[in-house]
């Protein structure tokens, strides 16, 4: 038993590492010994510690959900849709007083938990419901991992949550599922509302956590108060939460979370503003359904439903048909949509998407939107046909997995879309170059392929519709410009297999230069960290092309010459594992990033446990307070000029 006790406590500590702080700190092949060691142990004995994480699986499907009064009422969020209404609600609360103290944090949106302990202990877990009553959900919330099993505080507690399934996740889930999941939301209530707890873990559900509801002995003051006793309890919570003075630093706090959201790896449709001080909002009170002290400040929609009206094809770079969905205008994210995508022919069909229905569609990060699922189908919707041959040069299609391919590498949209890839900023960096011009200089000159843009003639040029001496000079110039692009934009430029920006800078310091990476075993390549079996054929088979081999040289011969500068060894940066977070008053991120790199340190995108230093400017939001969280060196931007300096 003792054992079986150091086994259940070392467990736990390691799940509350990896499932509340993301900062794991063992392999997953260490805990699942420990974890196998520990189920022997109560095959053998017959014994289930209380808090053992082996009750945290799903296990048999339930008959039905029992219902659950809750100890106190779960009240709903008034809701804000503009700064005018928001202003009126802080009118209310200060009346002709001083400035009130409120917090904003997150609204993530999911589905509200209430999760209840006695003596210590996790008892039960319930819906919302109706405020009142819930229904029972214990057996899917147990396979839940971002709370305790038992706490600290010994009286009656009920605490709430919003159960969410992080967007990774469903993106992942989606990949395989026969029916897959139209939004994170409703992954996240129909995987707590399924009858069969397998189904839940499934979903790899998470839960943030932002209230006490109830307490039998001892009180809060403050909304701080609460989460820091969450927070010490071993609850998930999410690290934003702005203490703020007045509606001006409301606004702030909310202009924050609008634009940190779109790097969230959860949904979230708003922010929830609160009364700091508890003995304010003893003397505020409850409406019949909302505390008058909280309210929700809600963004525009990114999702809504409109009529599918046709399915068009488009084809990319490598010749992969991607369908594009006609839709009936409609107002997303204060824009007029009119298209939206599909992945490829496989989700389409999983999607069950067809002409004439209607389907639920999302807009996000300012990307076009894409097709989610279909919400209503009608008797005269129609199956979307499967094109055989490319809708382009008409050559016959080739099937690969879910993907259809157009096999032509001179079909036109290819070689426009190779062109403007090989012209990006993260390419040559041809400055005014487009899809459009590519697609100019094809129709005309027949320019096809990189080299071609090398040899343009100016007078011919000057002889196209649109192009006067100032707009084909500054073309001309900026082809001439890119002749010596960094290693890594080079090797991206050249369109390899799979091969994305990350990829093409650690190739580069790999190998320095492309005689050395054109000689590279696949063997090797797989050695590369991120570079796996797929990207590693990918380049193999590029230089093993002497088509592809053959354009290099012409590009030499052109005069290009690509440069590859190694980081200073040793520099002021050397070892560090550096994010940037919030605005930078005198560095675009890309040039503080370079500069990073070139003084020896490595960007990363996110904070987690390797990360050493970030360096936060204006506004900085989540990343921020993670690094706060885990103890990561961070500077601001004078510190970081002044280590440049140095």
């Amino acid at each position: 038993m003792d054992k079986m006790r150091e086994l259940v406590d070392i467990l736990n500590k390691y799940a509350y590492e990896y499932y509340v702080l993301d900062n794991p700190t063992v392999s997953d092949g260490e805990y699942d010994k420990l974890y196998d060691e520990l189920k022997k142990l109560e095959e053998k004995t017959g014994v289930v510690l209380f808090d053992s994480p082996t009750k945290r699986v799903g296990g048999e499907p339930i008959s039905a959900f029992k219902k659950h009064k809750h100890i106190k009422r779960l009240y709903s969020l008034d809701k804000a849709t503009t700064e005018e209404e928001l202003a009126a609600f802080d009118n209310r609360i200060k009346g002709d007083g001083e400035e009130i103290e409120y917090t904003v944090e997150y609204k993530f949106d999911g589905l509200t938990v209430c999760i209840t302990y006695e003596d210590g202990r996790f008892v039960r877990a319930t819906t919302r419901g109706n405020g009142v009553e819930g229904e029972d959900v214990t057996a899917q919330v147990l396979t839940i991992k971002s709370y305790p099993m038992q706490i600290g505080y010994k009286g009656v507690m009920e605490v709430q949550g919003e159960a969410v399934m992080r967007l990774s996740v469903l993106e992942k889930y989606n990949e395989t599922a026969s029916d897959p999941l139209k939004n994170a939301r409703n992954g996240a209530a129909g995987a707590i509302r399924n009858l069969d707890p397998k189904v839940t873990a499934s979903r790899k559900l998470d839960i943030m956590f932002y209230n006490v509801n109830y307490m039998s002995e001892g009180k809060m003051e403050t909304q701080t108060e609460c989460v820091e006793f969450l927070k010490n309890n071993g609850f998930r919570v999410h690290p934003f939460l702005r203490v703020v003075k007045g509606l001006d630093g409301v606004k702030k706090a909310i202009k924050e979370i609008e634009v940190g959201r779109k790097k969230l790896d959860v949904l979230t449709d708003g922010a929830v503003v609160k009364v700091n001080d508890f003995s304010l909002r003893d003397k505020f009170g409850f409406t019949d359904k909302f505390p008058r002290w909280a309210i929700a400040f809600k963004f525009e929609a990114e999702e809504v439903t409109t009529i599918l009206k046709d399915v068009i094809w488009q084809v990319g770079r490598t010749g992969k048909l991607t369908p594009l969905g006609i839709v009936d205008p409609v107002e997303l994210g204060g824009a007029t949509v009119k298209k939206a995508t599909l992945n490829n022919y496989g989700d389409l069909m999983r999607k069950k998407v067809k002409i004439g229905a209607r389907v639920l569609i999302r807009r996000s990060n300012e990307v076009i939107p894409e097709i989610l699922g279909t919400t209503e189908v009608f008797p005269d919707s129609k199956e979307v046909d499967k094109p055989s041959v490319c809708p382009y040069c008409g050559t016959k299609l080739k099937e690969i997995g879910a993907n259809l391919f157009c096999p032509n590498s001179h079909c036109r949209p290819r070689v426009i879309a190779k062109l403007a890839n090989f012209a990006c900023k993260s390419g040559m960096n041809i400055d005014g170059f487009s899809e459009k011009t590519a697609g100019v200089l094809y129709d005309n000159f027949g320019v096809e392929n990189f080299s071609d843009l090398y040899n343009l003639d100016r007078e011919k040029v000057l002889s196209l519709d649109g192009f006067k001496d100032a707009k084909t000079d500054n073309l001309l110039a900026a082809i001439e410009k890119s002749k010596n692009p960094p290693l890594e934009n080079f090797i991206f430029a050249l369109g390899i297999g799979s091969i994305g920006k990350k990829t093409a800078k650690d190739v580069a310091k790999k190998y320095g230069d492309i005689e050395n990476l054109k000689n590279a075993t696949k063997e090797e390549l797989i050695q590369i960290d991120d570079v796996g079996e797929v990207i590693a054929d990918g380049i193999y088979k590029f230089f093993s092309d002497p088509a592809n081999v053959s354009e290099i040289e012409k590009l030499y011969a052109a005069g290009v010459k690509p440069i590859y500068e190694n980081s200073v060894t040793g520099g002021v940066f050397g070892g560090e594992k550096v994010v940037l977070t919030g605005t930078l008053s005198e560095f675009k991120r890309d040039e503080a990033a370079a500069i990073i790199e070139k003084l020896g340190g490595e960007i990363m995108s996110g904070v987690s446990k390797n990360t050493t230093l970030v360096v936060a400017g204006e506004s900085a939001g989540s990343k921020l307070d993670k690094a706060k969280a885990l103890g990561i060196k961070i500077i601001d931007e004078e510190m970081f000029k002044s280590m440049i300096k140095s």
